[in-house]
């Protein structure tokens, strides 16, 4: 069976003032692929996955999603659509408990939204939350408040939050950050599971940790000084004379 294109951006650009962040990125994802985006700092890459979840309007190009244009979508259309980001710096809210951050995520993919929770019907709620803790491992931290977690556990909570969402595009930006060897390894297996699962979703990874891209991720593609210079196989990018000067310093 053909590969069926999720997500494609054409001439995609985008400037800050004088600085042109992002130059005529050509980039597509295929339905259910574990996609790696490496490249040096202020190589464009946050910014590219920015513009894709709707964070950031695009200076000019355009983005279709399943066929459907939508470049001018807001972040919050996006997630409904089923494209979720997950920050590489936690956007959790520490005050609450793990609990009550997973069921906002919840709710907002739940008919009648906020109005659940609030008018009885926690039950709904309920047992998506707990699977979410379960896939990420965090079952026993279930009324322990968010911010009281370690760093690295923090962003386990957050691929939960991004997982409560149901995506269809999962992106993760640095999720390794803080995370210990054995944590890492859980980790990856997470990700295999997701995109493998029944439901599985498409993962766009940017990861600084070389290892885990490698041992992820089926194809790769490189960014450098806001271009794409490279893309394809973990061999075939570790191959490549251009990467290897932009980005592996040789």
């Amino acid at each position: 069976m053909a590969a069926v294109e999720l997500l494609a951006t054409t001439a995609l650009n985008r400037h800050f003032g004088g600085l042109q962040a992002v130059r005529d990125v050509q980039f597509s994802l295929r339905q259910g692929e574990i996609r790696g985006l490496i490249g040096p700092n202020g190589a464009g890459k946050t910014t590219l996955v920015g513009m894709i979840s709707g964070r950031l309007r695009a200076s000019s190009g355009g983005i279709a999603f399943k066929g459907r244009d939508i470049t001018r979508l807001k972040s919050w259309q996006r997630v409904a659509l089923g494209i979720v980001y997950t920050f590489q710096v936690t956007s959790i809210y520490p005050n609450l408990s793990c609990y009550e951050n997973l069921a906002l995520a919840v709710q907002r993919r739940l008919p009648g939204g906020l109005a659940i929770r609030f008018g009885g019907g926690e039950g709904a709620i309920a047992g998506r939350v707990a699977a979410a803790l379960a896939r990420v491992g965090l079952e026993e931290d279930r009324d322990r408040l968010a911010g009281e977690l370690p760093y690295g556990h923090q962003r386990l909570l957050e691929v939960a939050m991004g997982l409560a969402l149901e995506p269809e595009l999962l992106i993760l930006d640095e999720p390794t950050q803080g995370l210990a060897e054995g944590e890492i390894a859980q980790f990856c297996t997470l990700v295999r599971e997701i995109a493998e699962g029944a439901t599985g979703a498409t993962v766009l990874l940017i990861e600084h940790n070389m290892e885990v891209v490698l041992d992820l991720a089926e194809r790769i593609t490189v960014m450098d000084r806001g271009a794409v210079i490279a893309e394809g196989t973990a061999a075939e990018i570790q191959g490549d004379a251009q990467v290897q000067r932009a980005y592996l310093g040789t």
